[in-house]
């Protein structure tokens, strides 16, 4: 079994997507194993699109990803990271194949209404940003 990362973004919960997101991950044999809604701060926003930093998207992102509620989560099942890339699909929405996530809920490149980690040491990364220690513990979620 392996665990990670994933964000239902501002976009898809403000369209009420985030069941149907959540059903489709389960559909595809992911388990939700650590839940939980936030609004990021442009500070938190900044810190976990780092990587982005010097991309002239950077601005826009996080404006994006500080515009209303999001969902985070830590899934677990088979290849868990591989498959949840695939049910998700392409990053750009318009170019996502039929059926994925982002093709489905998603409207461009930006809003795309899902983030899923790309390798087990983001995932270890970005469950650790939003979920403590403390938190994982009291659910029987390791990482690393």
């Amino acid at each position: 079994m392996e665990r990670t990362f994933s964000i239902i973004k501002p976009d898809a919960v403000k369209a009420g997507k985030a069941g149907a997101i959540t059903q489709h991950l389960v559909d595809g044999g992911l388990r939700p194993v650590a839940v939980k809604m936030v609004h990021l701060t442009q500070k938190e926003a900044e810190g976990f699109y780092y990587v982005h930093k010097a991309r002239p998207f950077f601005g826009d992102l996080v404006a994006f990803m500080t515009s209303g509620p999001c969902i985070v989560q830590v899934l677990e099942g088979e290849n868990a990271i591989a498959r949840n890339r695939e049910l998700m699909g392409a990053t750009d929405s318009k170019k996502a194949a039929a059926g994925t996530i982002r093709q489905k809920f998603g409207i461009d490149i930006e809003k795309n209404a899902v983030h899923g980690s790309d390798a087990p040491d983001t995932a270890k990364y970005e469950i650790g940003f939003f979920f403590s220690g403390a938190e994982l513990a009291r659910l029987g979620v390791t990482i690393g």
